[in-house]
C-alpha cells in the first residue's frame, strides 16, 4: 500500500520554513535541499480531528496554521510563562488539538502549557482558555481524545490535564525524563517512553482488557516510540526498530546498524487505524505495515529525501490520507496516503487510504468529508452509496459496513455467506433494513451489531415498521412490526428479542406503522380498512373503512387518516377511537407535517396544492402526556371545557399522573371527573404524605402508609398488605380488611402470622355475620370450626337445604336425626334439589321414594342404577324416559344410545340426524326396511355418505328409500354418469330421464363445468343441445370440435357463420380463425381492411393468400396513410416499387409522384407509365413529352412509328436520339414497300444510306433489274452477285413447273385485282390458296406475308377475326413469330397474340405485350411460364421468376432440404414457413422426433399460425412410449418448449393463451427430463417414481392411458401394490372407455388426490401396439383385485390427500413435482418456484457420484430457468 504512497504518484506538498514570514508552497517530484548553516527545527505538527488545519510549531516559537491544501491561513505567536524572562526563555515542546478542534494545546519547556482557543473559522481571536503550569519543563504532550491532555515532564512525571476544570493531576512518575508519549489508536491510553528505555502503558478509561504499568526495559533512550494495533514498536539511536506484543515480547526486529547512511530514529508515528507505523531518521522515512495474513509487521516502503535532514516530527491526519514530515531544517512535507480514488456518479469521492479504511468527500460540498473503516480490520472491497445518496454501503470478508452521511454515523456486522444477493431499505431514518433469502435483519446506524433479524417473505417498507426511541423519554425503546404472512402481524421487542404481540386478520394486510412510542399499531388491509391494534392489551379496533391515507402525526400520538369521501379523519385521542374528528379537504393528501408549531396537512388536487392546519392544543396535549409536563397538559384541559374528549383526556392524565407518581395533579383529574371518593381519598393521601416528608425530609411518595393507600386505591389490597408487613404493622393490615370487610383474609392473616388477638377477631367475624344476615357464611365458618349440627341449623335457616344436605351425607351422626332429614328433604324438594333429596332417601333406605324423586330429577343414571335392583322391568321404560328428556334439553347425541337400548329405533334415527351423527344415523337407517321409515332423513344421510366419499353407500340408501331422482342427481354430481344412466333407465321413464339428465346438464353449464355437461348430454344422446351449449358460451373450439365429430358436413358453413358473428363482434382474431379454417380467407381480409386494421389484413394475405393480394392491400394500406408514412411502410415491407407500379396501372399517378419525391426514387417509371396511359388514349403529343421525361426518347420514337407519324418519330429521333434516325427511315421505307411504293422506299433508305437493303429486297423478290439500278448508282459491290443471282434464276425458272408457276401466279394476280377493287378479304382468301402443292416455299411466305399485311390494314371485324384465325396457325407453323402476333392484335385478338410468343416460348416479348396491351394478361402469361416450367421441372429457372413458386414444387416433391437451404437465403419468414409445412407433414406421418429436431435446427418463431403446431408437436411427444423417446428426445423437448416460451414472453403474443399452454407443457417436458436423467442413477429411483405419480396431475394434457399405466408399472416394480392396484384399476377403466367410445369412467377412488376427472380420452389405446403386456396388465389386476391383504385404496396423509395432491396453499417442488413440505425449501432468485431441500441434496450428491449422468445438465437448466438457487439454511 504505502509503497504506491511514498513513491509520490500522487501529489506532493511541500512548505519550507526559512524564516518568520518566508513560507513557500511548491509542488514537487524531487526535493533536493542545500545545507543551511543554521538549524530551524519544527517543534511540533497537529492536524484537527475534522481534517480542516494543519498547526506547525516553528523554531521561533510561532505557531503556524494551513488549511487542508497546504496554504498557511493563520499564524500567531505564543507566549512565555513569565514575560519577564522574555519570549527568548523557552521552546515549544509539543502541541496537540482538543478533539472537537478548537482548541489548541501547547507545552512549552518554561515548565506550562498553554491551551488555546481558535475557533471554528480563521478569523477568530486566539485567546489563552487554559493554563497548566508544572513543576518541570515539558518534553511531551498528546490530547487524547477522551478528553485529556496528557503531558510528559523533565523530572519524569506524567501528569493529566483537564479543561473544564482547569486542574491538572500525576498518574505517575518514574525516575527517568519523559522523552515520548504515543496514543492509542482509540484514545483511551498511551505509551511514555523514558530516557533510561523504560516504557509505561497507562489506560484513562477502565474498560481496557490489559493492564496499566511498566511493560519493557528498551536497550535505548525510545525516542521513536507507536502504540499500532495488536502492540507497541520502538526505536532509537541504536538504528533498530523492535515491535513488541500487547504482554511486551518480541515480535520482530529489524536491524539497520549496518545500513549504509542509516543514522538513529527520531520519531515514529502509527496510522490512525492501527495498520501502518513511520519511522522517521535522517534524510529517510520507513513505513512499515501489518499483515494479517502473515500476523507479522513487514517494511513496505522507503522514502529517502535528499537533504531533509533529521525528521523531528511526524504525523499522520486522522482520516489517514496525508503524513506530515517535518525536519530540523524548517520543512514540512505533505504526503497524500492513498491507494485509489473513484468518482461515484458524479456526486462523490472515495478515497482509499487503507484496505479497511476510505474517505467519503462530497463533490458539491467539499467540507463534508467522512471516514470509513472497518473495525474489524478486513479489507473494504465494494462501495456503494444509495438512498438518495444519504446512506453508504460497504463490504468487506467477513462484514457489512452501514453509514448515515446525513448524521455521521457508522455502523459495522459481522456479516458472511451471504451471497451478495441482500437489497437494502433506507426508509427508516434511524434503522437499515436488509433482506437476504427470506430473512429481514435490522441494523441501527452507529451501532456495530445487528439489532434484530425475522423471517419474512414481506420485504415492502409499507408492512415493516420499526421504532428506535423516537421520542425523548422513551429510552431503551426498540420495537418491530411485520407481516408474517399476508394476513399476520407480528411485534417484537428488539432489546429483548422476545414477541410481544401478535395480529391475525382476515384479510390481507397493505401497509402497517407503529406509534412513535411503540404502544399502539395501525394497519390497513387490501380492503382499504383502517384497524388500530393496542399491543399491551392485545385489543383490535376498526377505525375507519374506504381508507387512502393514513399516517402517525410526527412527535404525538395523533392519527390523520383520508377516508375516500374526501373527508379528514383525526383522532386527537387515540385511546377513545370513537371520538373522530371529521375535517372536509379537497384533493389527495400528501404527508402530514410539523412545523412551527404548527401542525399542517398538504394535499395535491391536480395542479393545485392545498394545507390544512390541525388543532395544535389537542396535538399539544399528547406531546405533554409523553413529555410527562403535567402543567402544560392540565392547562390544556382547563381551557377545553366540556368537550366530549375531554373527559377520556382527564382520566388519561390521572392513570399517568399515578404511575408517575404525581398525586396532586391525579386529585385534579379525579375532581374534573367528578369521581369524588377517588378525589377524597387522594386528599387524604396527599395530607399523609406532607406530613410525612416534612417530618423525615424523604418525598412522601416513598411513605408506607402512603404507597399502601396508592396500592389500595388500584384494588391491590395484595401489595397494601405485604407494605404493611414489611414495616411490622400487622394492626393495620386486619384493619385494612376489616374496613373493606374482608373478614377471611383478616382471620387468615392473624392465623399466618399468629396474632394474639385472634380468637377475639374470630368472634367479631361471627358477630359481624349473623348481624348482617350472612348465615350461610356463618355456618360455613362453623362447619370449618368443627361444629356440624349449628352449621347445619344455620344452613336451613339461610335456605341453603343443599348445602345442608352435604353435610348430612358427609356427617352419619347427623342423618340419626329424623326431624332434622325430613326438614332437610322437604327443603331440597322445595328447591327442585330432587337428586340430592334421591340421595338422602337412599341412604334413609327408602327405595321407592329414591326412584321417584331421581326421575323427577333427570338423574336417569342413579335411577337405572337404582332400578336394576329393585326394579328390573322399568329398565327400558327409564332409558326410552332419559332419552326423552335429553331430547329435551337438546341432547340429541346423548340420547341415541338410550333410544338404542330401549329399541326405539326410529326414535334413534331421528335423534342421530338432529345431531348430525351421520355414522350412526346410517348404521340405525340400515336396520329398518320400510322405504318411508328412512325416506324423511334419506337426503340428508345421502349427503353425508357423499361427502365422506361413500357414493354407493349414498346411492343405496336412496334408491331404498325411493328416491330415484334424488339418486340420479348425487350421481351425476360426483361425475358417475354412466351408473345414473342405468338407474334412470331401470326406475323412471325415457321422457322423465331425459329431463333428468337436460336439467343436469343446464346447471352443470350455469355452474361454468361445461365438459361435464357435454359428457352428460352425450351420455342421452343430445349432442346437438352440447353444441347449442358452446355457442351460447361463446365457446367456439370445443364447439367447432362437435361439430366435427358429429356433423362434418356443415364443417365449414359453421366456421363461416361463427367468423361473420365474431366479425360483427369486433373479436377480428377469433374471426380470422374461423375465416382461414373455411378456407375463405379473403373474406378475412377484407373484414381487416374494412375495418382499417391494415397490419392485420395484409399479415393473412401474406400467409394465406397470393403475393398479388399481399401487395394489393399494402398498397391499400398506404393509401389510407399520409405519403410520409406511406414511403415508411413500404420501405419496411420493401414494396415501394410495387406500390408504385400499381399506383401507375390504376392511373393514380400523382401518388405515384408522390411516393417517388418523398422516397428518393426516380421518376422516370413513373413518368413511362404516364406516356404509355397517354399513348393508349390516343394522346400522342403528351406521351411524346412523358417519354422525354422519363428517358425514353426511343419508345417516343417507337410510338410515332406505330401510329405512322414518321415525320414527329423523325423529329424526336434528331433531337434526342441521332443514331436511331437511320431507323425511323427504314421503318418508313418498310411502310411504303408494304404499299408497294417501291420509289418512296428506294428515296428513304438512300436517304438513311442503307442501299444494302434496296438490293437485299429486290433480290429477294427477284426484281434484278431494279436491284442492279440501284447497285450501279449506290452500291457497286453488289453488282456481281446480283448477275449471278439473275442468271442462276432465269435458269431455275426454265427447269421449274410451269403448272405450279401459272397456279400461284394465277392466285396472285387474283389477290392483286381484288385488292385494286378494295375487296380486300377476298385478296387474303385468294393469297391464303396458295400452299406447298402449288407454290414453292418462298412463294408461299411471301403469300401468308402479304396477305398478313391486308389483314392488318384494310380488314375489320369478323373479317380481320376470321382471316386471322385462319392464317395464324400458318404464320407460325412458318415460324413467322412476329407477324403472326401483329396479325391477331390487328384482329384484336390480344390473348392469341399472347399465346404465339408463349407456344414460341418468346416469354419476355410475351410479358412485354401483355403488360402493353392488358397487365391482366401479365397474370396470365406468369402462369403459363410457371406450369411451362414446373412440367418440364426445371426447378432453378422457375426459382428465378418464382422463388416462393419453386420453393413450393421443391416441397411437393419432398426435397425439403433443398427446399429450405433455398428458404434460408431468401428470408427468415420464408424459412419459418416452409419448416412448418415440413414439420406439419412430419406430424401427419406421427415422426415428431424427426419435426422435434426441425425446430431445434431452424428455430420456432412466436408466429400465431404456427401455434396450433407446437401445441400438436408437444401432444404428440407426449403420448410417446418410452422406448420411442430415446437419444434425449425429452432434454430436446424441454429446451425447445424454454426457448420458444422466452420467445413468447418478448412478442406481442405475451398475453396470449398460449403463453400459458406453453408453460404448462414445458413444467411437464422438464419433469419427464428428470424422470430420464433419475432412471440413470440408482439412487434417484425414488424421485423417478415419485415424478410418474405426480405426472398424473397433468393427465389432461398427457394421454391419460398412458399417465396411469407409467404411474401404475412403476409403483409395482416399487412394492407398492396397493397404489399400483388402484393406478392400473384405472388404466383398465380408461381403455374400456377409449373402446366403448362412451367416456364414462369412475373417479371414486381417486377422490382424495388432485388428478383431474374431466379429461380428454385418446382415440387409441398407448398399448396398442403391444397387446401382450396390456392382457398380462389385466391379469395382475384381477389377481390383486382377489387377494384380501392388500388394501385397494390410496394412502392419505396429514393433509387427507394422496402424498403427491397438492392442497390449497401447497408449492409443488421443481425436482420431484410433489408438494413442497418441511421447513427451508430451496428457493431461486428470479422465480417463485421452490424445491424439496432433501430432495435437492440427494441431486446434489448425484452430480458428484454420477458425473456421467444427466444430473448436472437437470441443475443447469433449472438454474437458467428459474435464477441461481438459495440452498443455504437460515
Amino acid at each position: 500500500m504505502y509503497d504506491t504512497v511514498m513513491k509520490v504518484k500522487t501529489e506532493i506538498k511541500f512548505i519550507k520554513l526559512q524564516n518568520l514570514a518566508d513560507i513557500r508552497v511548491q509542488t514537487i517530484q524531487e526535493v533536493n535541499f542545500a545545507p543551511r548553516e543554521q538549524l530551524n527545527r519544527i517543534a511540533g505538527l497537529a492536524w484537527s480531528p475534522n481534517h480542516q488545519k494543519l498547526a506547525v510549531a516553528s523554531a521561533d516559537r510561532y505557531i503556524l496554521l494551513f488549511d487542508d491544501s497546504g496554504e498557511r491561513r493563520d499564524k500567531f505567536s505564543t507566549k512565555p510563562s513569565n514575560p519577564a524572562n522574555g519570549k527568548n526563555s523557552y521552546v515549544i515542546r509539543g502541541v496537540a488539538f482538543s478533539p472537537d478542534s478548537t482548541k489548541l494545546a501547547v507545552g512549552q519547556s518554561d515548565n506550562i502549557v498553554y491551551v488555546y482557543k481558535l475557533g471554528e473559522t480563521w478569523t477568530d481571536k486566539k485567546v489563552i482558555c487554559n493554563k497548566f503550569p508544572q513543576s518541570s519543563a515539558v518534553t511531551a504532550l498528546i490530547w487524547l481524545s477522551s478528553g485529556a491532555i496528557i503531558a510528559g515532564l523533565e523530572d519524569g512525571k506524567i501528569r493529566a490535564l483537564h479543561c473544564k476544570s482547569n486542574k491538572s493531576q500525576s498518574l505517575y512518575g518514574v525516575d527517568s525524563m519523559c522523552i515520548t508519549l504515543a496514543p492509542n489508536t482509540r484514545g483511551t491510553g498511551f505509551l511514555s517512553g523514558h530516557n533510561d528505555g523504560t516504557i509505561i502503558r497507562y489506560f484513562i478509561t477502565n474498560d481496557a482488557n490489559e493492564s496499566s504499568g511498566r511493560l519493557i526495559q528498551h536497550p535505548v533512550p525510545p525516542f521513536a516510540l507507536a502504540w499500532p494495533q495488536g502492540g507497541f514498536c520502538a526505536g532509537g539511536c541504536d538504528q533498530r526498530i523492535v515491535f513488541y506484543d500487547a504482554a511486551g515480547r518480541q515480535m520482530r526486529t529489524f536491524d539497520y546498524s549496518r545500513t549504509e547512511k542509516e543514522r538513529e530514529f527520531t520519531v515514529a508515528v502509527s496510522s490512525p487505524n492501527g495498520q501502518a507505523v513511520a519511522f522517521g531518521s535522517f534524510d529517510r522515512i520507513r513505513i512499515f505495515t501489518w499483515s494479517p495474513r502473515l500476523a507479522a509487521w513487514n517494511e513496505s516502503a522507503t522514502k529517502d529525501i535528499n537533504f531533509l535532514y533529521t525528521v523531528s516530527s511526524m504525523l499522520w491526519r486522522k482520516d489517514g490520507a496525508r503524513l506530515s514530515v517535518a525536519s530540523v531544517t524548517g520543512a514540512v512535507i505533505l504526503f497524500e496516503s492513498v491507494l485509489k480514488r473513484t468518482i461515484w456518479q458524479d456526486k462523490f469521492e472515495l478515497i482509499f487510504v487503507a484496505p479497511s479504511q476510505l474517505l467519503v468527500k462530497s463533490l458539491q460540498d467539499p467540507t463534508q468529508q467522512m471516514t470509513i473503516e472497518s473495525q474489524l480490520g478486513s479489507e473494504i472491497d465494494d462501495v456503494r452509496i444509495m438512498g438518495k445518496d444519504n446512506y453508504l454501503v460497504a463490504r468487506t470478508e467477513d462484514s457489512l459496513i452501514l453509514s448515515d452521511l446525513t448524521r455521521n454515523l457508522v455502523s459495522e456486522v459481522q456479516w458472511t455467506g451471504s451471497g451478495r444477493h441482500e437489497r437494502f431499505y433506507f426508509e427508516n431514518p434511524t434503522v437499515c433494513l436488509i433482506f437476504n433469502v427470506g430473512e429481514l435483519s435490522l441494523v441501527e446506524y452507529g451501532a456495530n451489531h445487528i439489532l434484530g433479524s425475522v423471517r419474512t417473505e414481506f420485504v415492502n417498507p409499507h408492512v415493516i415498521s420499526v421504532r428506535v426511541n423516537e421520542r425523548g423519554n422513551a429510552r431503551d425503546n426498540k420495537k418491530l412490526a411485520f407481516l408474517l404472512d399476508a394476513k399476520t402481524i407480528c411485534i417484537v421487542d428488539l432489546l429483548t428479542q422476545m414477541i410481544i404481540g401478535q395480529v391475525t386478520h382476515d384479510t390481507k394486510i397493505d401497509w402497517i406503522e407503529l406509534s412513535e412510542t411503540a404502544h399502539k399499531l395501525l394497519f390497513r388491509d387490501k380492503k382499504f380498512k383502517l384497524i388500530l391494534f393496542d399491543i399491551y392489551s392485545a385489543k383490535k379496533q376498526t377505525l375507519l373503512c374506504n381508507i387512502s391515507f393514513v399516517q402517525w402525526v410526527p412527535q404525538s400520538d395523533v392519527v390523520v387518516a383520508h377516508a375516500q369521501n374526501n373527508n379528514l379523519a383525526i383522532w386527537y385521542n387515540i385511546d377513545l377511537p370513537e371520538h373522530v374528528t371529521l375535517m372536509p379537504i379537497r384533493g389527495d393528501p400528501l404527508e402530514v407535517t410539523r412545523e412551527g408549531g404548527r401542525t399542517m396537512v398538504r394535499s395535491v388536487e391536480g395542479p393545485t396544492e392545498h394545507t390544512y392546519f390541525l388543532d395544535e392544543g389537542l396535538v399539544e396535549f399528547g406531546t405533554a402526556l409523553n413529555d410527562s409536563d403535567f402543567g402544560r397538559a392540565i392547562h390544556f384541559l382547563e381551557h377545553l371545557g366540556d368537550k366530549p374528549s375531554a373527559k377520556a383526556m382527564w382520566h388519561n392524565l390521572a392513570v399517568i399522573a399515578l404511575e408517575d407518581g404525581n398525586l396532586r395533579v391525579a386529585h385534579r383529574c379525579y375532581a374534573a371527573l367528578s369521581n369524588v371518593s377517588k378525589a377524597f381519598f387522594l386528599q387524604q393521601i396527599i395530607e399523609e404524605a406532607d406530613k410525612f416528608e416534612e417530618g423525615t425530609g424523604t418525598p412522601g411518595i416513598m411513605c408506607p402508609e402512603v404507597r399502601a393507600k396508592l396500592a389500595l386505591l388500584n384494588s391491590d389490597v395484595r401489595t397494601a398488605e405485604r407494605i404493611y408487613l414489611e414495616q411490622g404493622h400487622i394492626e393495620a393490615a386486619i384493619e385494612m380488611y376489616k374496613m373493606l370487610r374482608m373478614w377471611d383474609e383478616a382471620v387468615g392473616l392473624g392465623e399466618k402470622r399468629g396474632y394474639v388477638n385472634l380468637q377475639q377477631l374470630k368472634e367479631d367475624q361471627m358477630s359481624f355475620l349473623l348481624s348482617t344476615g350472612q348465615e350461610e357464611k356463618a355456618g360455613h365458618v362453623l362447619e370449618k370450626q368443627g361444629e356440624p349440627r349449628k352449621a347445619m341449623i344455620l344452613f336451613l335457616k339461610a335456605n341453603k337445604p343443599a348445602r345442608a344436605a352435604k353435610l348430612a351425607l358427609k356427617t352419619p351422626q347427623l342423618m340419626e336425626d329424623e326431624n332434622l332429614m325430613v326438614n332437610v328433604t322437604d327443603g331440597l324438594i322445595k328447591c327442585e334439589l330432587f337428586e340430592m333429596a334421591g340421595d338422602i332417601a337412599f341412604k334413609l333406605n327408602q327405595s321407592d321414594v329414591a326412584l321417584e324423586l331421581y326421575r323427577k330429577g333427570g338423574a336417569y343414571a342413579r335411577a337405572l342404577d337404582l332400578a336394576r335392583t329393585v326394579a328390573p322391568d322399568d329398565v327400558t321404560i327409564l332409558e326410552e324416559e332419559w332419552g326423552d328428556w335429553l331430547v329435551q334439553r337438546k341432547q340429541l347425541d346423548a340420547s341415541i344410545n338410550h333410544y338404542i337400548e330401549a329399541g326405539a329405533t326410529q326414535k334413534a334415527l331421528e335423534s342421530a340426524v338432529g345431531a348430525k351423527q351421520w355414522r350412526k344415523a346410517v348404521q340405525i337407517a340400515k336396520v329398518l326396511d320400510e322405504p318411508e321409515q328412512i325416506q324423511r332423513f334419506a337426503l340428508d344421510l345421502s349427503k353425508h355418505l357423499a361427502f365422506s366419499g361413500d357414493i354407493n353407500g349414498a346411492e343405496d340408501l336412496l334408491v331404498r328409500a325411493n328416491l330415484f331422482k334424488e339418486a340420479i342427481q348425487l350421481l351425476n354430481r360426483h361425475g358417475k354418469w354412466e351408473r345414473a344412466y342405468s338407474i334412470g333407465e331401470k326406475y323412471l321413464k325415457s321422457d322423465e330421464m331425459r329431463d333428468v339428465f337436460v336439467n343436469l346438464a343446464t346447471s352443470l353449464e350455469e355452474q361454468g363445468k361445461y365438459r361435464d355437461a357435454e359428457k352428460v348430454l352425450l351420455a342421452v344422446n343430445e349432442p346437438d343441445l352440447a353444441i347449442a351449449m358452446y355457442k351460447r358460451r361463446e365457446l367456439y373450439d370445443s364447439m367447432i370440435r362437435l361439430v366435427e365429430r358429429y356433423h362434418n358436413d356443415l364443417l365449414d358453413s359453421t366456421h363461416l357463420h361463427l367468423a361473420r358473428q365474431l366479425e360483427s363482434k369486433g373479436k377480428f382474431k377469433n374471426a380470422e380463425v374461423h375465416f382461414i379454417a373455411s378456407g375463405d380467407w379473403k373474406s378475412a381480409v377484407h373484414m381487416y381492411c374494412s375495418t382499417e386494421r391494415w397490419e392485420d389484413g395484409y399479415r393473412v394475405a401474406k400467409q394465406k393468400g397470393t403475393e398479388g393480394a399481399s401487395n394489393q392491400v399494402a398498397y391499400m394500406w398506404a393509401k389510407s396513410m399520409p405519403v410520409e408514412s406511406a414511403v415508411r411502410l413500404l420501405n419496411k415491407l420493401g414494396l415501394l416499387d410495387t406500390a408504385v407500379s400499381f399506383a401507375c396501372d390504376s392511373g393514380q399517378f400523382e401518388f405515384a409522384m408522390d411516393l417517388c419525391r418523398l422516397s428518393g426514387k426516380p421518376t422516370d417509371e413513373v413518368h413511362l407509365k404516364i406516356a404509355m396511359s397517354y399513348e393508349d388514349e390516343g394522346k400522342f403529343g403528351e406521351a411524346e413529352t412523358e417519354f422525354i421525361k422519363a428517358n425514353k426518347p426511343k419508345e417516343a420514337i417507337l410510338m410515332h412509328i406505330h401510329s405512322g407519324d414518321w415525320q414527329a418519330a423523325l423529329n424526336v429521333a434528331e433531337i434526342y436520339l441521332p443514331e436511331e434516325v437511320s431507323e425511323v427511315l427504314i421503318a418508313q421505307a418498310n411502310t411504303c414497300l408494304e404499299t408497294h411504293n417501291y420509289s418512296e422506299y428506294e428515296t428513304l433508305l438512300i436517304r438513311a444510306q442503307r442501299p444494302d437493303l434496296i438490293v437485299a429486297f429486290y433480290k429477294k423478290e427477284s426484281m434484278f433489274e431494279e436491284a442492279m439500278r440501284i447497285a450501279e448508282e449506290h452500291y457497286p459491290s453488289a453488282m456481281n452477285d446480283i448477275k449471278r443471282l439473275q442468271a442462276h434464276e432465269k435458269s431455275r425458272e426454265t427447269n421449274s413447273n410451269k403448272n405450279e408457276n401459272d397456279e400461284s401466279k394465277a392466285y396472285l394476280q387474283k389477290a392483286a385485282e381484288f385488292a385494286k377493287r378494295e375487296e380486300f378479304r377476298k385478296s387474303a382468301e385468294c393469297l391464303l390458296q396458295i400452299n406447298s402443292t402449288n407454290a414453292d416455299a418462298a412463294t408461299v411466305e411471301r403469300a401468308l406475308l402479304s396477305a398478313a399485311e391486308i389483314c392488318n390494314q384494310f380488314l375489320e371485324g369478323k373479317d380481320a377475326t376470321s382471316i386471322a384465325t385462319q392464317l395464324g396457325p400458318r404464320l407460325f407453323q412458318s415460324k413467322q413469330i412476329g407477324p403472326a402476333a401483329q396479325l391477331y392484335l390487328a384482329a384484336d385478338m390480344p390473348k392469341e397474340a399472347v399465346d404465339v410468343f408463349i407456344k414460341a416460348e418468346q416469354w419476355s416479348k410475351a410479358r412485354h405485350l401483355a403488360k402493353e396491351i392488358d397487365p391482366e394478361l401479365m397474370t396470365y402469361v406468369e402462369q403459363q411460364q410457371k406450369s411451362r416450367l414446373k412440367n418440364e421441372g426445371n426447378i432453378e429457372q422457375l426459382a428465378d421468376i418464382d422463388i416462393m413458386s419453386a420453393l413450393d414444387m421443391l416441397a411437393e416433391q419432398n426435397q425439403w432440404q433443398r427446399c429450405l437451404d433455398r428458404a434460408k437465403q431468401i428470408s427468415s419468414q420464408a424459412l419459418h414457413k416452409y419448416v412448418a409445412l415440413y414439420a406439419a407433414q412430419l406430424l401427419n406421418n406421427n415422426d415428431s422426433s424427426s419435426a422435434l429436431n426441425l425446430f431445434l435446427n431452424y428455430g420456432a418463431p412466436p408466429s400465431e399460425a404456427n401455434f396450433n403446431l407446437y401445441k400438436k408437436l408437444s401432444m404428440d411427444c407426449f403420448a410417446l412410449c418410452e422406448d420411442q423417446a430415446a437419444n434425449g428426445l425429452w432434454k430436446k423437448l424441454r429446451d425447445f418448449l424454454y426457448k420458444l416460451f422466452q420467445s413468447l414472453k418478448t412478442s406481442e403474443y405475451a398475453q396470449h393463451t398460449i403463453v400459458e399452454s406453453i408453460d404448462s407443457f414445458l413444467l411437464i417436458a422438464h419433469y419427464y427430463a428428470v424422470r430420464s436423467a433419475c432412471r440413470q442413477v440408482q439412487s434417484l429411483q425414488a424421485v423417478a417414481l415419485r415424478l410418474s405419480i405426480a405426472l398424473l396431475r397433468h393427465s389432461d394434457i398427457i394421454p391419460v392411458d398412458k399417465a396411469f399405466y407409467e404411474a401404475g408399472i412403476d409403483l409395482r416394480s416399487a412394492g407398492r401394490e396397493a397404489e399400483a392396484f388402484v393406478m392400473l384399476n384405472h388404466y383398465l377403466d380408461v381403455c374400456e372407455a377409449i373402446e366403448d367410445g362412451s367416456g364414462l369412467i369412475d373417479h371414486a377412488d381417486l377422490a382424495s388426490t388432485d388428478i383431474p376427472s374431466s379429461v380428454p380420452l385418446p382415440e387409441e389405446i398407448h398399448l396398442k401396439n403391444n397387446t401382450d403386456l396390456h392382457e398380462e396388465i389385466r391379469e395382475w389386476v384381477l389377481a390383486i383385485s382377489m387377494d384380501q391383504q392388500v388394501d385397494q385404496v390410496l394412502p392419505i396423509d396429514d393433509r387427507g390427500l394422496y402424498e403427491a395432491s397438492l392442497g390449497k396453499d401447497d408449492v409443488v417442488c421443481l425436482l420431484s413435482a410433489y408438494p413442497v413440505r418441511g421447513r427451508q425449501p430451496v428457493t431461486f432468485s428470479s422465480s417463485t418456484r421452490q424445491a424439496n431441500r432433501d430432495v435437492w441434496s440427494k441431486f446434489s450428491v448425484a452430480v458428484k457420484m454420477s458425473p456421467s449422468s444427466e444430473i448436472a445438465d437437470v441443475i443447469y437448466f433449472i438454474e437458467k430457468w428459474n435464477g441461481q438457487a438459495n440452498y443455504n439454511i437460515h
